[in-house]
């Protein structure tokens, strides 16, 4: 019972320091973001990075996912007699949860990931500290471009994915399945409103925010070589994938 309560109470220390050394290091990114001299130059890259180099999974992950909601919403419908009303369900849940939880997750495991090997590559092989001994902040050098990339790249994202999960649903629903075109396109558009559509640009923002900084915390303090590489990486994924979805809960409580 005692070694329970031990390791209880160093899970608990763990958690709340990991959680700590996060906010700081989120301070910090802030503060010298602030800061000359601006790397417009390392910012456009970031962006690319992200953004654009993301737009296929984007597009494959947003595409069928609103093709199976719209399929799996018309069998449940069609029970009641109310397949008309599948668009409107494929668009709240693409503009609202789906498409910026799921763009999130997805960019997670590609970007999180490689910024947190990245990162941690340059630390087992001192680079960071090189960087530090020619006066260059590396939370201005290696941070402070990945976070603004994040925090400017997902909305754009997660808007693709909307319209991109919408017209996957279209697809099924009107061509699949045979529902009445007009009505389809009615439907889909009758009971949105700019708070769905912002509540998602919200999210995605936080969401940038979330991956890349994250992937770049686990990769600065990583330790062990190249087998510590590995380990920050996956920690990068995991973590940013639960606080990903954490936040998702409290946001939606806040935004509706």
């Amino acid at each position: 019972m005692t070694k329970l309560l031990e390791r209880i109470g160093h899970f608990v220390i763990g958690v709340a320091e990991e959680t700590g050394l996060w906010f700081r290091m989120l301070w910090k990114t802030f503060r010298w973001a602030l800061r000359r001299p601006f790397e417009i130059a390392e910012w456009g890259k970031q962006m690319v990075r992200v953004g654009v180099d993301s737009i296929p999974v984007v597009f494959l992950t947003a595409m069928f996912t609103g093709m199976v909601l719209a399929l799996q919403t018309y069998y449940g419908f069609q029970r009641v007699h109310a397949e008309n009303f599948v668009g409107s369900v494929v668009a709240l849940a693409m503009l609202r949860e789906l498409s910026p939880v799921l763009v999130g997750l997805m960019v997670t495991g590609r970007v999180g990931s490689s910024m947190a090997a990245e990162i941690g590559t340059m630390r087992v092989t001192e680079q960071i500290d090189a960087l530090q001994a020619l006066a260059t902040d590396p939370v201005q050098y290696l941070f402070v471009p990945r976070v603004i990339a994040g925090l400017v790249m997902l909305p754009f994202l997660v808007i693709l994915g909307d319209a991109l999960g919408i017209y996957g649903g279209y697809l099924v629903g009107v061509k699949l399945m045979r529902t009445n075109p007009i009505l389809y396109e009615q439907n889909t558009f009758q009971y949105l409103t700019m708070k769905d559509v912002w509540s998602g640009v919200i999210k995605a923002a936080v969401f940038g925010l979330i991956l890349t900084h994250t992937g770049c915390v686990r990769g600065y303090y990583t330790t062990g070589g190249a087998e510590g590489v590995g380990r920050a990486t996956t920690n990068a994924v995991v973590s940013a994938s639960l606080i990903i979805l954490l936040t998702d809960f409290f946001l939606t409580k806040v935004l509706f």
